[in-house]
């Protein structure tokens, strides 16, 4: 399949990721039918993305967080955007792509910021063993508390994943961070960002006086960090997760029958801001 004519026009696109020929279809160099029924879906997103098959131990660990992030109610943005596109008669391709495109910066991108921030924590660190002494770079203390400083000196002082509008405690870090200790138990990852994640906690309890747990995208940002993901496919992870949750709530939603839903029901109105009721000039 790679013995190809030197044609210009099949060098427009260039791709490491998958090769196909009339009846052949290789994905990073493995026939497609033997990853069929080999290996599960977090897997193949792995290698995908990376290039080789992860462990049995780390498509485990990379499942379990796609799992933990799949849905959040229909108040959530993404979920209510494709509830709506479906009753405005989209079909269900649309519906999750609005859902999807919904997931910006604030919605969605705190994960990726996590990650960013837990990565900076680490680069401050250096060569120093988080829990070891060594004469290169700060402690994991110092380390924290400057990245907290300077994420505190930002427009909107949040720190990423960390706290929750509605969770006391997020039930997913619970588990999630349960299967990381686990995982660096085993040998599977190496725990240095578990230690950085419950480090900033640690730093906000002091500054805050009050415990402001991690929640579900500080915890999955230490599970893709201890899986060796850059920031930016954190995100990309999310959606992925995500995109299941929307896909079944567009799906419930067209099964409803209903037409033309807003956000709000009718009777709740809205909250009008602009001038009062006046007259054009000589209309009265």
């Amino acid at each position: 399949m790679t013995d190809q004519p030197a044609d210009p026009s099949r060098a427009w696109w260039r791709t490491a990721i998958i090769d196909i020929a009339p009846g052949q279809i290789g994905v990073r160099g493995y026939p497609i039918e033997q990853l069929i029924g080999s290996i599960s879906f977090p897997a193949m997103i792995w290698l995908l993305l990376r290039g080789e098959l992860p462990s049995p131990a780390q498509a485990a660990l990379l499942e379990a967080a796609l799992v933990a992030s799949v849905d959040h109610g229909p108040q959530a943005p993404s979920i209510a955007i494709a509830r709506m596109s479906v009753t405005c008669g989209l079909p269900l391709n649309n519906a999750v792509a609005s859902g999807v495109n919904s997931l910006g910066d604030v919605h969605g991108g705190a994960g990726q910021q996590c990650m960013e921030m837990y990565e900076a924590i680490a680069a401050a660190c250096g060569e120093r063993s988080l829990g070891e002494e060594t004469d290169r770079g700060a402690s994991l203390e110092e380390a924290v508390r400057d990245e907290v400083e300077r994420a505190s000196r930002r427009p909107n002082r949040l720190i990423p994943g960390f706290g929750h509008r509605f969770h006391p405690v997020d039930p997913r870090a619970v588990r999630l961070l349960a299967m990381v200790d686990q995982a660096a138990r085993d040998g599977v990852v190496a725990g240095r960002f578990a230690r950085i994640g419950r480090a900033v906690e640690a730093e906000l309890e002091r500054r805050k006086g009050r415990r402001i747990p991690m929640n579900i995208d500080g915890v999955t940002a230490v599970v893709f960090c201890e899986l060796g993901f850059p920031p930016p496919l954190g995100r990309g992870l999310f959606v992925l997760s995500r995109a299941a949750g929307i896909l079944a709530h567009a799906w419930e939603q067209s099964q409803q029958g209903e037409r033309i839903k807003g956000p709000v029901p009718p009777e709740a109105g809205y909250t009008y801001t602009g001038v009062p009721r006046r007259d054009l000039p000589g209309q009265v």
